[in-house]
C-alpha cells in the first residue's frame, strides 16, 4: 500500500512547513529524530520565561524550511544548486542538532565526558544512513546509494560547495535565524526578533562563499544584535545559568553516589551513564553508549529528581527537592572571581546548616564565569558584497558605532549558591 509522504506542518513562528518528499519524510521519522519532540530547546529557560517550552524537533524543522528558502533564493539569483544539494542540505540542518541530549550542555559536563554534541550528532546521522540504507537502493552502474552521504559531507564541510555548509554551520545560518526567531517568539522577548525573510532574499554566493549583498547590511546587522541581545537576556540569564549549576551540582552528587554503589532511582538509559564512565571512546554509530544516549529525554532527568528528592542522602534530597519545587540557586556578581577565603565562608555555612562534611558542602555553591562574544571575525566571517563585487567585513563595513564592539568577549563572574531549602 502506497503511503503519502509529502506533508504539511503548522508552524506557529512560519506558518505552514512543506515535508516535499519520502526521504525527508523518512528521515523525520527516524526514532533518533522523533526524540527531539521530547527534548525542550531552552532547556531550563522556561524557569525565566514561562513560554520557553518549545522543542529541539520544532527547531529543527523551522530550520529546515529556512534551508528551503534559502536554496530557492540563491537560485533565483543564478546559483546553480541541483536537486540532490538542495535536498541533501535540507537533510543536514533538519538532523543538525540530533545529537542534542536533554540540557545538553549540562549532560556533556556531568554525564558524557569529552564527547560534544557535535560528535554526536555526526554519529547519529550516520547510524541513521545506515538504517536507510537497509532497503539497498541500487543505482545505474550497480552500486547501493547512502541516502544521506551527501549530506553528511556537506554537514561536515567535506563536500566541495563550501557556502552550503554554512548555510548550516557559519555566523549567519538558518539554525541560527530560526532559534532567534522561535525563542524570542517563545520566550516573549521581542528584542530577538529579526528580518528572517529579507536576510535570506540578501544572502548570495561569492566564489564560493556564503555573502549579504550590501543592501542587506542593515539587516545583518539587526542579526548580529538581536542575537547579543538574546544571549544576555534568554540564553545566559543568570536565573537561567543558576538552575543549570543546580542541575550541574545535582548530576555530579548522583554520580558520586553511583560510583560508591549507591542505589539510585532511574530510567535504565539514566542509570546506563550514572553507573558507568562513559567517554568519548564508547561512542560510535553502533555503539551501546549512542543506543542509550538516544533513550534519553527531559522525563528521565525530571522522573529521577523528583525520586531523588526524597533520597536518603541529604545532598542530593536537598538540591533535587530545591530545584523541583523551583528553589533555585542565587547568583550574586563579584568584579572578579569570589577568593579561596570567600568560598570558605560558605563552606563552612553549609558544613553547620547540613551537618555534612568539607567535601559534601561544596555541592551547595557554585562560582561560575559566564563568556560571551556576538561574532568573531575570525570565524567565517558575515562578509558584504558589493556591486563592483568587491567584499568587505561586516565588522568593518558596518558604520553603526556598537558593532565593533560586539567581537570583544564579555564575561561577568557569579557565585550561585543555595539561600535556603525545601520544607520537604
Amino acid at each position: 500500500m502506497l503511503t503519502n509522504k509529502q506533508k504539511i506542518i503548522n508552524d506557529p513562528v512560519f506558518g505552514f512547513i512543506k515535508i516535499p518528499d519520502a526521504l525527508l519524510f523518512d528521515v523525520l521519522q527516524h526514532p533518533y529524530v522523533q526524540r527531539l519532540g521530547r527534548i525542550k530547546q531552552l532547556g531550563v529557560s522556561n524557569f525565566v520565561y514561562p513560554g520557553a517550552v518549545h522543542t529541539r524537533l520544532l527547531h529543527s524543522l523551522g530550520a529546515m524550511h529556512l534551508m528551503d528558502e534559502a536554496v530557492k533564493n540563491l537560485r533565483e539569483k543564478g546559483i546553480d544548486i541541483s536537486e540532490s544539494e538542495h535536498k541533501a542540505a535540507m537533510v543536514g540542518i533538519l538532523l543538525h542538532d540530533v545529537g542534542h541530549g536533554p540540557f545538553s550542555h549540562v549532560l556533556e559536563n556531568t554525564l558524557v565526558h569529552g564527547v560534544t554534541h557535535e560528535e554526536i550528532s555526526l554519529m547519529m546521522m550516520q547510524r541513521i544512513n545506515a538504517d536507510l540504507t537497509i532497503s539497498e537502493q541500487i543505482n545505474l552502474e550497480g552500486e547501493i546509494e547512502r541516502p544521506l552521504d551527501e549530506a553528511i559531507a556537506i554537514f561536515t564541510d567535506n563536500y566541495p560547495r563550501h557556502f552550503l555548509h554554512q548555510l548550516i554551520s557559519s555566523q549567519l545560518d538558518v539554525d541560527r535565524m530560526d532559534y532567534l526567531c522561535r525563542d524570542s517568539f517563545f520566550c516573549g522577548v521581542t528584542e530577538g526578533s529579526i528580518p528572517t525573510e529579507r536576510l535570506l532574499k540578501m544572502l548570495n554566493v561569492h566564489e564560493d562563499r556564503l555573502v549579504v549583498d550590501n543592501k542587506g547590511i542593515y539587516s545583518a546587522e539587526k542579526f548580529l544584535v538581536a542575537r547579543r541581545l538574546m544571549y544576555w537576556q534568554v540564553y545566559l540569564h543568570k536565573t537561567s545559568v543558576a538552575a543549570e549549576q543546580l542541575l550541574i551540582k545535582i548530576l555530579e552528587r548522583a554520580k558520586y553516589l553511583a560510583s560508591r554503589g549507591e542505589e539510585l532511582f532511574g530510567s535504565p538509559a539514566l542509570r546506563y551513564f550514572l553507573y558507568n564512565n562513559i567517554g568519548r571512546g564508547d561512542f560510535t554509530s553502533d555503539s551501546e553508549a549512542l543506543r542509550q544516549y538516544a533513550l534519553l529525554d527531559d522525563s528521565d532527568i525530571h522522573s529521577a529528581l523528583k525520586v531523588w528528592a526524597q533520597h536518603d542522602d541529604i545532598v542530593l534530597r536537598t538540591l533535587s527537592a530545591a530545584y523541583t519545587n523551583r528553589c533555585l540557586f542565587k547568583g550574586k556578581e563579584y568584579p572578579t572571581m569570589p577568593s579561596d577565603s570567600e568560598l570558605e565562608v560558605y563552606k563552612e555555612h553549609y558544613m553547620k546548616e547540613f551537618g555534612v562534611s568539607a567535601e559534601d558542602a561544596v555541592y551547595f555553591f557554585s562560582p561560575h564565569t559566564i563568556r560571551s562574544h556576538t561574532y568573531s571575525a575570525k570565524d567565517d566571517s558575515i562578509d558584504i558584497l558589493y556591486p563592483d563585487r568587491t567584499i568587505r567585513n561586516i565588522a568593518e563595513a558596518s558604520d553603526l558605532w556598537s558593532l565593533r564592539s560586539l567581537t570583544k568577549t564579555v564575561q561577568h563572574h557569579y557565585l550561585y549558591y543555595l539561600k535556603r531549602t525545601s520544607k520537604n
